[in-house]
């Protein structure tokens, strides 16, 4: 009788310490994309998001045209793949770097002024400004260096690098290893630099109006910051991480029970 007394009280110990230590979370503290009472089950979302050149961008250009050694002049590479990110996670070296004014400085041509201009914008100025030095010239242009720094409770904090031209913050959040348990996801801070200034917005990934949200589609050199449940304070503590000890001997003292009883 002692003993099946003794047992039952480990097992409402064991189960009064697993609850208290994980915080308590609920699924509606954790799940993505929630249909709140007031978000319909389509939302609209910006598709026609253009990236455009700031100042300190790298932005690889590959010139090519009828004549292909006149063409090799303005290029630092033999191909235009050879250009792109030389590691993954970080800028490659080749490239035209856009200064303070946002003037890159193009061989024969001189200064071009493209920031504020998308890739496409910028492709067709430079191929304008070349048809006076070599015969129907061709212009591959693209932004090199676009990266997002991703800070707080994500398994991967860090700067990243994306050849493309784009990013979601769902796809940065999943290239940092997702969100930890002790995220807190309906607030979600974006750092935005805009005309000089720097801007705070933030996102709720537990909704879908995220995707109505102007901090969805990520600009180049954003801040993701993911601030930490309350509970997360516990992890920090010398008595939480002997948790799992003390619950394993638990469990072992209860197969101990049920073997000798």
């Amino acid at each position: 009788m002692k003993s099946k007394t003794g047992f039952n009280l480990l097992c409402i110990c064991a189960v009064f310490l697993e609850i208290f230590f994980t915080g308590c979370l609920s699924q509606k503290d954790i799940t993505y994309f929630q249909q709140k009472a007031d978000t319909a089950s389509s939302v609209p979302y910006d598709t026609l998001f253009i990236t455009t050149i700031h100042s300190n961008d790298i932005i690889n250009v590959f010139v090519t045209s009828v004549n292909s050694e006149a063409s090799k002049y303005f290029n630092f590479a033999d191909r235009p793949d050879n250009a792109a990110m030389s590691l993954p996670g970080t800028p490659g070296p080749n490239g035209y770097i856009v200064d303070a004014y946002g003037f890159v400085q193009f061989p024969l041509v001189g200064s071009v002024h493209v920031a504020g201009l998308t890739s496409q914008e910028a492709r067709d100025t430079i191929t304008k400004r070349l048809e006076k030095y070599i015969q129907t010239p061709s212009v591959k242009l693209n932004i090199q260096n676009f990266r997002v720094t991703i800070l707080g409770e994500v398994a991967r904090p860090g700067v990243y690098y994306v050849s493309s031209e784009k990013m979601e913050v769902t796809a940065a959040l999943a290239m940092a290893g997702d969100l930890t348990i002790f995220a807190r996801r309906e607030n979600v801070s974006v750092v935005r630099e805009e005309n000089g200034k720097k801007t705070f917005g933030t996102i709720d990934l537990t909704s879908r109006d995220l995707f109505r949200s102007p901090y969805y589609n990520l600009h180049s050199n954003d801040i993701l910051y993911v601030e930490p449940l309350k509970s997360k304070k516990f992890q920090a503590q010398n008595w939480y991480r002997v948790m799992p000890f003390v619950l394993s001997s638990i469990s072992v003292a209860i197969v101990l029970i049920r073997l000798y009883q």
